[in-house]
């Protein structure tokens, strides 16, 4: 059995998720409350395994009461939100830097045409969430950061990086923003992301990585051409690529590892394209969407990297690409920005569809 906190401050929302949630044989609810307060003292007296959390509560916020839990009784934390707009997604987003490990549509009530399948997803998340092992979020970021054990390879400095893919999932919107932020405003290739996040919150990452990112973030679009130091993420639910004539592609291909947008999408569509003059980046993330095709990646010649195990929340995805010897570095987010800052030079984004 998984035991489940459920924190929302409306009475009758939060007696209809314990009642949904309740409805999965595998699903406990040892506590159902309204305030973060109330969930402070609950994770304390009652240690759940998972804690499925509004945004905005009474008195202090799901995100102040993330910050809370995890420094000092860290538990897997989903954070549940009934709109996707700014306000309540920038929250939420804030709870995910706090250390939540991903952010959902609270499922809609009786009535409601997507409310089953809603309900389906949130529970499958709860699952998933709680064989999540966490530290607490201060030991992480006191810890020294590791350094590269060893030189960029001649190659890098032999062939400009005039595309940058970077994938991610379950813990990657902080780890993202952290490579991000480390970025010169300069830097001078595209950087082309694919964020695996529940469908209607793409958008709001969007802006708020704009919002905190020295760099100009876009929610890619069919057609676009990207532009050096710009970063471009993909939207929800579709894959995607980037096109013979270097625009970007948006497709609604099925899903590739039951996953779209998928990472490996973007990774193959990225090494035909660029070939050696590519950089993959593969954060933290449940699975091994992205893992192969970041091999090709390396096996061309291009820049491969993986976050490493220390900082990851799920050292799954790029777990699944060191097995494979398909990471030439393995880094933490700062590490992996100060890399990409050191190889791709200002004359690297120079276009054109040559393969080298």
């Amino acid at each position: 059995m998984i035991n489940v906190l459920v924190v929302e401050d409306s009475h009758v929302i939060r007696d209809y998720l314990v009642y949904v949630l309740s409805s999965d044989p595998e699903i406990r609810i040892i506590d159902a409350v309204c305030s973060g307060e109330e969930a402070l003292a609950s994770v304390e007296k009652k240690r759940p395994d998972v804690i499925l959390m509004d945004i905005h509560l009474p008195g202090i916020d799901g995100f102040e009461t993330t910050r809370r839990i995890m420094s000092s009784n860290p538990i897997p934390i989903v954070i549940c939100t009934s709109t996707a707009r700014f306000d309540q997604v920038r929250t939420a987003m804030l709870a995910l830097e706090a250390g939540a490990l991903t952010v959902m549509k609270k499922p809609g009530g009786f009535g409601d045409p997507d409310a089953e399948a809603e309900t389906a997803a949130v529970i499958s998340s709860l699952k998933l969430m709680s064989e999540i092992k966490l530290v607490r979020r201060w030991n992480r970021s006191m810890a020294a950061a590791p350094i590269i054990a060893s030189p960029v390879p001649d190659y890098v400095e032999r062939h400009d990086i005039t595309m940058v893919a970077i994938g991610a999932s379950t813990g990657g919107p902080p780890a993202m923003l952290e490579v991000l932020s480390g970025l010169p405003p300069d830097f001078p290739a595209p950087i082309l992301v694919v964020q695996h996040i529940s469908a209607g919150f793409t958008a709001g990452l969007v802006e708020w990585f704009a919002s905190v990112s020295r760099l100009p973030v876009h929610l890619a679009a069919e057609g676009d051409r990207p532009l050096p130091g710009h970063v471009y993420v993909a939207p929800d639910d579709s894959h995607m690529r980037v096109g013979l004539g270097g625009e970007i592609r948006i497709e609604r291909d099925d899903p590739v590892n039951g996953l779209r947008p998928s990472v490996g999408v973007l990774f193959r569509s990225v090494v035909e394209r660029y070939g050696r003059r590519a950089a993959g980046v593969l954060l933290t993330g449940m699975g091994r969407d992205g893992a192969e095709e970041l091999k090709s990646m390396a096996d061309t010649g291009a820049l491969t990297i993986a976050q490493d195990e220390e900082s990851c929340v799920v050292f799954g995805m790029p777990g699944e690409a060191v097995k494979l010897g398909a990471a030439r570095f393995v880094l933490p987010p700062v590490k992996i920005a100060e890399l990409l800052g050191m190889v791709v030079r200002r004359d690297g984004n120079k276009g054109g569809s040559d393969v080298s």
